[in-house]
């Protein structure tokens, strides 16, 4: 895609604004970044409902008007997104599904799969979430067998367990004798097991709390096995859309069935994954998110 520019508008949090970025990359469209604020976030629904765009209800920084699209994630952004893009009659892509917004005045909505999108026109389903992954040498193998060892943390669904989380990172070890051993820890990790990560004797160790970097992209990009706890669908989306490494799911406890274990699970069938049991799988089927996305090419490319 060529000579596109993307106005993306964020809403300050991570997971989301890396969505939309993830999003211009693999379809090589130029992008800017505003930062937007509401000042009413229920009045956005109404409004919405009743069609009436105003950008009155919210805030946002000084921005260059020169873009093709507008291009946003999270609840906080859609509402100025499309306030943008009828102002400017410029085209709306919205990542993750909008709920509770109208979905039929979006250009191109790409929800995944585990939201239960509704069949539509302008939406694009997808089995993972938007990610784009590159090796930042944070970690090197050096031409090692390494297994890595990601751990999250306790959200809304999951809890982290410390005695089951040492039983199956000691299980791993005895399995992998011959490999060396990589582990890192994550915004959520709890204290506790972070300190337990710390007094382990292996090869490589990264405390997110010590060290604010990210080692999964160099991981999956060299590493022969990666096992992952199973409270983040962003790490799993990582790691099943990219390197060529066996990817293995650590179960934490939940509570009923959820997103998070519909996703993981409809991954098992494509073999991208395996539920890690004691024992290991080859599961390192890839999901292309350029091929997925090819298909709007055009219809993005094609000013209005």
């Amino acid at each position: 895609m060529e000579n596109l520019t993307a106005l993306i508008l964020s809403d300050k949090r991570a997971g989301h604004l890396n969505q939309s970025i993830a999003f211009c990359k693999h379809l090589n469209i130029d992008y800017f970044i505003v930062n937007v604020t509401l000042k009413y976030k229920f009045l956005t629904y109404i409004f919405d409902f009743l069609n009436i765009y105003t950008f009155k209800l919210f805030s946002f920084e000084n921005f260059k008007n020169d873009f093709d699209m507008v291009i946003s994630t999270g609840s906080n952004t859609y509402y100025a997104n499309k306030t943008f893009a009828k102002k400017y009659n410029k085209k709306s892509v919205a990542c993750m599904l909008p709920k509770g917004f109208k979905t039929t005045n979006f250009d191109l909505i790409l929800a995944q799969l585990h939201d239960n999108p509704k069949k539509a026109n302008n939406i694009l389903k997808l089995p993972i979430n938007l990610t784009y992954i590159e090796p930042k040498n944070i970690f090197n193998c050096d031409g090692f067998k390494y297994v890595a060892i990601v751990i999250g943390g306790n959200n809304s669904i999951f809890s982290i367990n410390l005695d089951e989380l040492k039983s199956n990172i000691q299980a791993i070890i005895k399995l992998f004798k011959e490999y060396k051993i990589a582990i890192t820890t994550s915004p959520r990790t709890p204290k506790e097991i972070e300190d337990f990560i710390e007094s382990l004797d292996i090869d490589y160790k990264l405390i997110y709390s010590k060290q604010k970097l990210n080692p999964i992209p160099d991981f999956l990009n060299c590493c022969e096995y990666v096992f992952i706890t199973s409270d983040s669908t962003s790490m799993i989306s990582e790691a099943v859309s990219f390197g060529k490494a066996n990817i293995e799911i650590i179960m934490l406890e939940y509570k009923k069935e959820n997103k998070f274990i519909k996703l993981i699970k409809e991954l098992e069938k494509k073999e991208c994954l395996h539920l890690f049991d004691g024992n290991i799988g080859v599961r390192n089927k890839k999901i292309e998110l350029n091929f997925l996305l090819k298909g709007v090419f055009y219809e993005l490319s094609t000013k209005r």
